[in-house]
């Protein structure tokens, strides 16, 4: 038994939206992800998908990428991300209901592993936008738009703690905290998802949505402060599922 995770994967049976732009490593990258995942995870084990699972803005344009999901390998636990326009943070239940022994859809409760609770939100950080000087440091950036990032991280913050508490309540004293983005931008050494990390004393973090190889060192990578991050971003891991706990 184990637990392993991967993100982003853009999956678009029923959507025109090919990633081959973002490099060779995107070509035919369902087969690649059908192929690794098939080989790495077993039916005795747990696989969460960090995000981003499906092109499609509504649920009925994600059927076929559900299905596809469906048919791994293991117990599938989702996480939201940025581009999963299909589910609305207040349609987590009724995704749950409908999908009930398929798929553990992530978000306001808590999964388990062994002895530990599996909490997660889809996260959020400030990407910018930056201004640079002609050396190309960094200046400011824009206000306004920072205001609103930490509106977001208020409330996905609200959202995590939920789940902790939930988790608590139970019995639970071990977590593996999962995000989409990740928990740290290129400015911050710290973040209030950090900070939770440490105040829940967290085994790991794990999050995704970081693309390409100038984007794989914008957060933590490694352990931080007593905690272990990975990022498990497809194109990262070439679309082979990180194993996060034996």
């Amino acid at each position: 038994m184990a637990l392993y995770a991967l993100g982003d994967l853009h999956l678009s049976f029923q959507s025109d939206k090919s990633m081959d732009k973002f490099g060779k490593v995107w070509r035919h990258h369902d087969r690649k992800i059908e192929k690794y995942v098939r080989q790495i995870v077993k039916p005795e084990d747990t696989l969460v998908l960090t995000g981003d699972h499906s092109w499609g803005r509504k649920l009925a344009d994600c059927r076929e990428d559900l299905a596809f999901i469906e048919r791994f390998p293991g117990r599938k636990i989702l996480l939201r991300g940025n581009h999963d326009m299909f589910w609305d943070a207040k349609k987590t239940e009724r995704l749950n209901e409908e999908y009930r022994g398929k798929l553990f859809f992530l978000q306001n409760n808590f999964a388990v592993y062994q002895d530990y609770a599996l909490v997660g939100t889809k996260g959020y950080t400030f990407e910018g936008p930056f201004y640079l000087d002609h050396q190309g440091r960094i200046v400011g950036w824009d206000e306004q738009k920072e205001e609103q990032a930490r509106k977001l991280v208020e409330r996905e913050m609200a959202r995590l703690r939920s789940s902790f508490s939930q988790a608590r309540e139970a019995g639970y004293k071990k977590f593996i905290m999962f995000l989409h983005y990740p928990p740290t931008n290129i400015l911050e050494k710290t973040s209030p998802f950090t900070e939770i990390a440490q105040e829940y004393n967290v085994t790991a973090v794990v999050y995704s949505h970081c693309h390409g190889e100038s984007r794989f060192g914008d957060s933590i990578r490694g352990d931080f402060q007593g905690v272990r991050y990975m990022l498990v971003s497809g194109d990262y891991l070439h679309f082979h599922p990180a194993a996060v706990l034996p």
